[in-house]
């Protein structure tokens, strides 16, 4: 592809979604009302969503897949001469999948909403800060300069904990204002980090500070910037025990909210260890790894102990915060991955990372269309004293979750399986200078992670997909549940991508790990060119 082309669709997937955002805050002009101003602002939403996926796919279709490790698509333009600021925007093997899975999540969101309407204030605001956010999301996986990467990772903050508090539920403003101080006081102190970094290395460019190596500093400045990056990005990762946001906004958030919050905004996080951290503090990366390693599996035993109190009968556990609270032992694994400074780790960090997006995503739609259906996420409620008999009240929705349960849990032919087991190998053999003892320790813990996994989800299945569904009820039976509804067509469009996508990457793992490989083993080994 035309190289002017990638730069102007690069451009679009950014400014675009800021553009609709804007747009969405007008007037709809009365020939494009249909039912009404909200049905045209969230058609609105779905339009924008949808040419910015187009660009995303057009984009990845035109990458150089035989050059994954350079850097495409490339615009530079001065912005601010006396910080050296500049506008620059690229994309490699790492960042395009995530470019592209945030462009999708997003659009499916907005399908998704466009039917089942989230309750609330104006549908304006709602279209546009989901827009808002998508821009910030995008932004923070094309730019190259720290301020700009700063600004946009800052940019998702205000829309999410809009969603939260405006068209979310239970606790939900106690829930927006955890998560809005965690990540600020988080990103201050990443803020601090960056800053060392630019004004040490005599540049805010991405590029050239990753292919410096940390030339330009001290070792005891790059321990310094390193933490001080490590622990912003770590609450955003979530790496316990700056997790204590999530499960509350998971729970209080909106389904739409749930779905980019796991599948994208959380990836943010991970993805800025890899491009900043790595290849720009390379020392201070190899004296945290062991740390950083030691609490991505504390993280993973955790969450799915947490898991397993939440799924058992009598603990009142809600389906949604049993799932977030999953996300804290997935995302664990990335870390560990990460922490392994070798390029078998960190593919596997960047391979979880999209399936956990997937995957995850997939679990928090079909549990917000149970909400939906049966007003209630309390697992105790759900099953009752002889489970939900999903598989026969709604035999298509019990098929699905049980599907993304399976998936969750890291099958073998399905996303989640890869990822993990890249991480472990990882672990197996990591980084020279590294202790091997420790790394098999933490590989030993993570596999015993993985049961836990397996545990805790098929206790899930077992709950709300299975148990008696009688014809008639029987004395000293519980009465029949009404019937729910099973998957509409809407929300067949809007899922089917995410299983397809699924089973593709468990089937064909090379499709991704051939993209990212190149730019890792670039990345690890000195910069970006």
């Amino acid at each position: 592809m035309n190289h002017t082309v990638q730069q102007l669709l690069l451009a679009a997937l950014v400014v675009l979604p800021l553009l609709g955002s804007a747009a969405a805050l007008l007037p709809a002009p009365p020939g494009l009302r249909g039912r009404g101003p909200d049905q045209a602002v969230l058609r609105h939403g779905v339009t924008v969503t949808g040419v910015v996926l187009a660009a995303a796919i057009a984009l990845a279709a035109g990458f150089d897949h035989d050059h994954p490790a350079r850097m495409q698509a490339q615009t530079d333009i001065g912005w601010i001469p006396a910080l050296d600021i500049r506008i620059h925007l690229g994309v490699d093997g790492v960042s395009l999948p995530l470019l592209v899975l945030t462009a999708l999540l997003t659009f499916l969101s907005a399908l998704y909403a466009y039917f089942n309407r989230p309750s609330g204030p104006s549908p304006k605001a709602f279209v546009a800060l989901l827009l808002l956010l998508e821009s910030g999301t995008l932004a923070s996986f094309a730019v190259l300069d720290l301020m700009l990467f700063f600004l946009a990772f800052e940019m998702v903050l205000i829309p999410m904990y809009f969603l939260i508090n405006r068209w979310g539920s239970g606790e939900r403003e106690r829930a927006a204002w955890r998560f809005i101080l965690y990540t600020l006081l988080g990103s201050v102190v990443m803020l601090l980090g960056l800053l060392l970094v630019g004004l040490g290395g005599g540049t805010f460019d991405m590029v050239a500070l990753a292919t410096d190596k940390g030339a330009g500093l001290s070792h005891t400045t790059q321990l310094i910037a390193a933490l001080a990056i490590i622990v912003g990005l770590a609450v955003k990762a979530p790496m316990w025990p700056l997790h204590s946001w999530l499960p509350d906004a998971h729970t209080a958030a909106p389904t739409v909210g749930s779905v980019l919050l796991a599948g994208v905004l959380l990836k943010m996080g991970t993805y800025g260890l890899v491009r900043i951290v790595l290849p720009m503090t390379p020392g201070a990366a190899h004296t945290y790894a062991p740390y950083l390693a030691a609490f991505a599996v504390v993280g993973i035993i955790y969450g799915s102990l947490a898991c397993l109190a939440l799924a058992r009968t009598g603990a009142r556990g809600d389906l949604k915060r049993l799932i977030a609270y999953s996300s804290v032992g997935h995302m664990g694994f990335v870390l560990l991955g990460i922490a392994t400074l070798t390029p078998t780790g960190v593919n596997g960090a960047l391979f979880a990372n999209i399936a956990h997006g997937l995957i995850t995503g997939l679990l928090f739609f079909l549990v917000g269309a149970l909400k939906d259906r049966s007003g209630t996420t309390d697992l105790d409620q759900l099953a009752g004293t002889s489970g939900a008999a999903l598989y026969g009240r709604a035999p298509r929705l019990g098929g699905l979750l049980a599907f993304g349960a399976v998936a969750s849990l890291g099958l073998p032919g399905l996303a989640g399986f890869w990822g993990e087991m890249l991480a472990m190998f990882g672990a197996f053999d990591p980084a020279d200078g590294l202790s091997r003892p420790a790394y098999l320790t933490y590989m030993a813990f993570a596999g015993l992670g993985t049961l836990l996994t397996a545990a805790y989800m098929l206790i899930v299945v077992r709950r709300v997909c299975m148990g008696d569904h009688p014809i008639e009820p029987r004395i000293g039976t519980e009465p029949e549940r009404p019937a729910l509804a099973d998957v509409h067509g809407h929300e067949f469009a809007a899922w089917s991508p995410l299983v397809a996508l699924t089973v593709l990457a468990g089937l064909w793992p090379a499709a991704l790990l051939g993209l990212t490989d190149p730019a890792v083993q670039q990345l690890l080994a000195g910069g970006n060119r």
